[in-house]
Order: C-alpha cells, then structure tokens, then sequence
C-alpha cells in the first residue's frame, strides 16, 4: 500500500506590498518601473508642498488685499469649497486608477485618449509655468532676510529692473538644485520634501500663534471692503481678488502623480489628496485672518504694498520676523521642488504611452535611481528659460504665470467632466475603496460648474489684472490668446504625433494617440 506524503520544502510565502502594488500596476497595462518609496506622510507631502501656502499666500496676499481690501478673505473659503469638490472627485479616482500622471491618465480612461492627451498637454504647460512662479518668489523673501541676497543693483522690487533680474539669478540657481534633486531619486526627492514640509508646517502654527497675539484689531476686519467697490458694485473686485485664492489652491493631486512611487497606493493617495487640501484650506485661512487683524494699518497702504513680509517685520521685528522668513524660503524651495517632481512624472506618463515627441527617450527609468532623468531636466531647463521674460517685462511674466493657472482648471475640468459624464451613464468603475456613493453626481456636478466658472474669472480680460500699466491690449488679452495659443500648438503636436503614430506603429499604442 502506496501512502501520500506531504510535499518537502518551505511553504509558500504570500507576495509583498511591493510585489501586490506592482501587479496592481501591471493590470492597466504597465511593468513597475519607478521605486516605491513613498509612505502616508511623504504622499501627503508632495501635495500640501505643491499647494503650500508660505509660498503663495505670501507672494500673493497684497494681490487679493489690493483688489478685495480686508474683505477678499472670504474668497478663500468659496474657493477651498470649491477646490473641495474636485479633490473629492479625484480622490474617488485615485482609487480606481493609482497611475503615475494622474490627470491625464484619469482622463483619458474616462473619455478618449484625445480628451485625455489635452488633459495632460494643459496639466503640463501650467505645470512648467508654475515651477518658474515659484521660483522666482524666492526674490519676495530672500533679500529682505539679509541684502546680500540682492546681486543685481538695490531695488528688490519684482517690477524693477533690479528686482526682476535679481529674481531670476535665486530662480535658476532654486530649479538647478530642485533639478539635481527630482533627477537623483525619489527617496531624497521625499526626504528633502517631507523635512521642508514638516518645518513648514511648524512655521505655520507659530506664524498664525503670533499673529494673533499681535493683533491690532478683531475678527470683524474681514467686513471691511477697505473701499474697493469705488463707485460701483463691490461683487466685480471681490471676483478680481478671488483669483489670489484660485492661484493657490491647486496641485493637490500631486500624490496622484506620485501614485506608482507610493505604497499602497489606492488607500494612501485619495486620503494624501483630501489631507493636503483641506490642512491647506484652514491653515491659509488662520494665515490670512491672522494677517489681517495683525497688520499695522489696512488703510495706509502699506500692507497693499508690502504684503505680509511687511507684517512679520514689524509686529514681530527684524529677528524674529526674519527667522520666519526662512521658513517661508524653505516653503518656496519645497513647492518649488514639489512642482518639478510632479511635472516629471507627468511627463514620463505620457511618453510611457508614446504621446509626447521624443518618447521612447522620455519614458526611460534610470534603473539605481528609479527616476526618470532626462524629463526632470528638460522641465527645469524649459522653467528656467521661462524666468528670462521677467528681465525687463515683468509685467509679462506676471500675466504668463496668472494665465497657465487657467491651463490647470481647464485639465482638472478635462477630468470631472468626463467622469460626470460616465456617471451620469453609469460607466464609473466601481471600486472598493475611497467612494462619493449616492453624494457622487451631487460633488461631480458641483465641481463642474465650479471649475467652469473659476476659468471664465481667471481668464476674463481685465486690464486691471493682466495689463495695470495700460496700453498693451495684447497684454489685457492674454488670456484668451494663450490658452488658445496653447490649445493650437497642442492641436498641430497631437496631428504630427498621430501622423507619426500610424506610419511607424499603428497598433503599438492601443491606449495612447491612436484612442
């Protein structure tokens, strides 16, 4: 009589995360390439870094002040609301689709690969656009922390020739380093970001702490129009200022773009999205009021000109002010940082698909740093070169930087759109994981007509925004003339790349140009 015996060896061991996110991965098509080094905080990170408020509130509060006076404060809740609505939205995403280049990749699942190339073509110019934004904030902190950070002349303004040159020196030599960084690998790309953010977000509870210790005044200054409705009705500046909130409150779904770096990614991004808006909506909300109430004066024109760094060094004096300073540099180098990693990615998506010219090189991983190298130095080469239009035309710059935040909504549209139309027909992937449920149409319409309406404000031509000098139409148009400028180059790109496409390989894309 034969017996049976149980097989010899080791039992078998169940697969890794690593090995379980990489076969998630290989289900929509592609092999893991990139290193997964990104936990929950680092996911967090990337977003709130690319938002972060030290950067662009500061840039950006004698905008809003100048335009709303006090009372703009309330644009920034009405558009965190709104911003709300589309992070919810991509957050539900996120989920279902854990892909590096998140917005054009959402989009084109959802809708067509020419929906989805647009998506990404916008994502990407506004992108390369924002890294040289916040570059050149650098020249708002530096020089008023010591003077010998001003190279170029005495003037710090951003709108002298000085200041302007200056700015672009600190810009570079920030997007040289980033560079280095973003091409060395994602583990020190997330070190370098996740200690930036932690001492932000310490800088940012002191901040505000101090803030209200020193304040002048109470909570009620945000009724004060400060007399910006002149002779007419207050609503058309309150919709001017609006735009200093819109122009920070984006680039939250960086931990989407991160999602192949990112352990556990259907679970980690849509939380690391959420948490990134929303820790950004209130801790800019505290900044702004404590601001206000803290200022000197709202009525002597001070604070329109100096924005808060005038506030910090003067209720908080030089030593103290200038400590927090800083931390608003290590703030800028972060997003800085943040914004580059993130355009990178998005670059390696699309060529991971043969979408962009020049893909096959693009789309290549350098196997020890898991980074692919060669789009983090095209991105900061390309921000770069777009710092020169500020010498001698900063009012250029201005108008380049306000319009490319149009770009983005117009992306993020090119995505809640589609997915509103597939839920609409009930085509939505179902997921287990982050869901909206029944409150899906409701968030996905709201974020629509909110997305819809904040890019008709952005890019409604107004003198006063885009061209405050007067008689430059071209420059009072901008808007319009860029984004369509922009939507042409990428209507002739996507023809040739199409054109190319079939005659080389007309089957070896089935999800890029040829959808």
């Amino acid at each position: 009589m034969t017996t049976l015996s149980a097989p010899s060896g080791p039992p078998p061991t169940a697969p890794t995360p690593e090995a379980t996110d990489a076969t998630d991965l290989a289900t929509f098509g592609y092999e893991q390439q990139l290193h997964r080094k990104l936990g929950s905080f680092a996911s967090f990170a990337a977003g709130f870094s690319f938002v972060s408020i030290l950067t662009t509130v500061f840039q950006l509060f004698a905008f809003g002040f100048t335009f709303g006076g006090p009372a703009f404060f309330w644009t920034w809740p009405i558009v965190f609301a709104g911003q709300l609505l589309v992070a919810l939205c991509f957050a539900e995403l996120a989920a279902r689709y854990p892909i590096a280049g998140c917005v054009y990749q959402w989009s084109r699942r959802l809708s067509t690969g020419l929906t989805g190339w647009f998506a990404g073509w916008l994502m990407l110019i506004g992108q390369i656009v924002s890294v040289a934004a916040a570059a050149i904030a650098l020249q708002v902190v530096l020089p008023r922390i010591w003077s010998g950070f001003q190279l170029v002349g005495t003037d710090t303004a951003l709108t002298s020739t000085d200041g302007a040159t200056n700015a672009v020196l600190l810009g570079t030599a920030l997007i040289v380093v980033t560079t280095v960084i973003t091409a060395v690998g994602v583990k020190v790309m997330s070190l370098v970001n996740s200690v930036g953010v932690a001492c932000e977000l310490v800088g940012i509870v002191l901040l505000v702490a101090l803030l209200f210790w020193h304040a002048e005044r109470g909570p009620s200054v945000v009724t004060d129009t400060g007399g910006a409705e002149g002779n007419g009705s207050y609503f058309a500046a309150f919709l001017v200022s609006a735009l200093m909130a819109a122009y920070v409150m984006y680039g939250f779904d960086s931990a989407g773009e991160l999602a192949e770096e990112t352990k556990n990614p259907r679970k980690t991004a849509p939380r690391a999205i959420l948490r990134a808006l929303v820790a950004s909506g209130v801790a800019g909300l505290l900044l702004l009021l404590g601001a206000l109430m803290a200022a000197p004066s709202v009525t002597d024109g001070e604070l329109a000109a100096g924005g808060l760094p005038y506030v910090l060094t003067t209720q908080l004096g030089t030593g103290l002010g200038k400590a927090l300073l800083v931390d608003v540099a290590i703030a800028m180098f972060v997003c800085t940082l943040a914004i580059q990693t993130a355009a990178t990615r998005l670059v390696f998506s699309m060529s991971r698909d043969g979408v962009l010219p020049g893909s096959a090189r693009l789309a290549k991983v350098s196997p020890r740093t898991g980074t692919p190298v060669l789009p983090a130095l095209i991105v900061g080469v390309l921000a770069a070169a777009l710092l020169l239009v500020n010498v001698g035309r900063a009012e250029l710059f201005t108008a380049l930087t306000s319009v490319a935040i149009v770009l983005v909504y117009v992306a993020y549209l090119l995505v809640t759109l589609p997915m509103l139309v597939a839920r609409l027909r009930g085509r939505l992937p179902a997921h287990e994981g982050f869901a909206l449920g029944r409150f899906g149409l409701v968030v996905n319409l709201g974020a629509v007509v909110y997305g819809v309406l904040m890019a008709v404000n952005i890019g409604w031509p107004r003198a006063e925004v885009y061209d405050p000098a007067g008689g430059h139409w071209y420059l009072e148009w901008f808007a319009t003339l860029f984004v369509g400028g922009v939507l042409l180059v990428g209507a002739g790109a996507y023809a040739l790349l199409r054109r190319e496409h079939r005659r080389t390989a007309p089957v070896a894309v089935a999800a890029g140009v040829a959808s």
